[in-house]
């Protein structure tokens, strides 16, 4: 075996496919007989394939995006900035109110003033938390607007008129904040509009300063602008973190979907190609019994089809068991020294590793190839399979004969060979199948995973299905 000096194992894919199977159960043809081992019992033993988790399925439920921006997101968010505006205006209140508790009644004041700093700290802990936030947030508007009405009767002499602005001016913007996060729509419109004007009535008091109307209305009016302006921006954003969570919501029960679709479609063409490759070989092996070891080998085929069905309605694990393409190429040898008429040849393969399904289509297509050319090759000077890897860290598998070859416009539609056993399994498994023939010269099969990106097919090369109607031999059914 040649080993290419800097290779590197790929990284792996999680793709969905079927439980790891127990192996292949003595695999029959009419012509052919292959028993081989599982991946599992090839060679590599210190295959490693620790990344890979087997629990879950992806038929079952749909898988979340990591860190999706939503409206829970954006409320913390929101929450949290009202709450850092809430201590800082807070801390520039306090010298405020100390400087006007002289002229308050301290028995009923300060108490009111422990209580509406209390709902804040209550608040800041409830974001932090992410626990009661609108509770929290409830409360410190409902307390701040019970201080603004309480207010004129705190004062020792009411008709003395207040030096400055009542300390309450300075969290107006964090009461009305709150209750845009607490409060529905309307209520909180009700609340921004309510609060202040009750702040701009209290102004013109004496206990309120006894502002001039203007400068009452001003106040009013920028109080109601600020809490306006953060209502809107909260509106905005959750109608918006809204929208996003639908539309998520939509695309991942449209992917949940799109999979199911997928996995039906995979099942379909694997229940095709064992159809082709077990059923019909078996049905055909057993019209032609002439004697007792003629039946014997055909209810030997009918057996295996039988299991080779149980296991295509296994479960489908969400991610893929590595295998070497070392393993594969063993498997490969393994069929070939059972037709006795194939020589293999590995290159450049030494630490490329695959994912399980592929490896699995790979040589289900290559055994099928195999087949063919024993069955319609004819008279042979050789037969060949080379496998090797790729630059794009893959494996390329090539399948010749120098047989007649035939001519691909004369295959029939209703063969199911080459389209179902080579063509869709490779396909489904994320590669390409290329064919070249031509009359007296022979046949190749080239298998190449993953698909390359600008598949590059040299004159007179022809995929292995052209619009849906297959060109190449078909085992048992041509």
């Amino acid at each position: 075996m040649e080993s290419c000096p800097g290779s590197t194992p790929p990284k792996l894919t999680a793709v969905s496919k079927r439980a790891a199977r127990e192996g292949d159960q003595n695999r029959q043809g009419t012509l052919v007989f292959t028993a081989t081992k599982p991946f599992t019992e090839v060679g590599d033993d210190g295959l490693q394939t620790d990344g890979f988790q087997a629990d879950g399925s992806l038929f079952d439920r749909a898988r979340q995006p990591r860190n999706p921006i939503s409206r829970a997101q954006i409320e913390i968010v929101l929450s949290r900035s009202v709450a850092a505006v809430a201590v800082i205006f807070a801390l520039q209140t306090l010298p405020v109110m100390l400087g006007q508790l002289d002229s308050r009644k301290a028995s009923a004041a300060v108490p009111i003033a422990i209580v509406l700093a209390l709902v804040i700290v209550i608040f800041v802990t409830a974001t932090l938390t992410r626990e009661g936030i609108r509770t929290a947030a409830g409360a410190v508007a409902a307390v701040y607007l019970v201080a603004l009405f309480v207010w004129p009767p705190l004062m020792i002499d009411p008709t003395a008129v207040l030096a400055s602005r009542p300390w309450l001016w300075y969290l107006c913007g964090v009461a009305t904040s709150c209750a845009a996060i607490a409060l529905p729509l309307a209520w909180a419109v009700v609340y921004t509009v309510v609060t202040p004007v009750t702040f701009g009535l209290l102004r013109v008091l004496p206990s309120g300063g006894e502002a001039e109307n203007l400068v009452a209305v001003l106040d009013t009016f920028y109080a109601m602008l600020l809490g306006g302006t953060v209502l809107i921006i909260i509106y905005v954003l959750r109608q918006a973190t809204a929208q996003v969570d639908t539309a998520q919501s939509n695309a991942l029960a449209k992917y949940a979907v799109a999979v199911r679709h997928h996995a039906t479609e995979v099942e379909r063409v694997e229940v095709d190609s064992i159809v082709h490759d077990s059923v019909l070989a078996t049905l055909l092996s057993a019209a032609g019994v002439r004697n007792a070891k003629g039946a014997e080998l055909a209810a030997a085929m009918a057996r295996s089809a039988i299991i080779r069905l149980q296991v295509a309605s296994g479960d489908r694990n969400v991610d893929d068991v590595a295998v070497s393409v070392s393993q594969l190429a063993a498997r490969i040898r393994s069929a070939a020294m059972a037709t006795g008429m194939f020589t293999v040849t590995e290159l450049c393969v030494a630490g490329l590793i695959l994912p399980e399904h592929a490896a699995e289509a790979l040589y289900s297509a290559s055994v099928q190839a195999m087949v063919n050319s024993v069955q319609h090759a004819g008279p042979t000077q050789s037969r060949a399979v080379t496998v090797s890897g790729d630059d794009q860290s893959g494996c390329i598998i090539c399948i010749s004969d120098t047989g007649r070859g035939f001519d691909v416009s004369s295959v029939a539609s209703g063969r199911l060979g080459l389209r179902v056993s080579i063509h869709d399994r490779v396909a489904t498994a994320g590669g390409v199948a290329v064919l070249r023939t031509s009359l007296g010269h022979g046949t190749t099969i080239t298998l190449t995973w993953p698909r390359p990106d600008e598949p590059n097919q040299a004159s007179g090369d022809q995929p292995a299905e052209s619009k849906g109607s297959p060109s190449g031999r078909d085992a048992g059914t041509r």
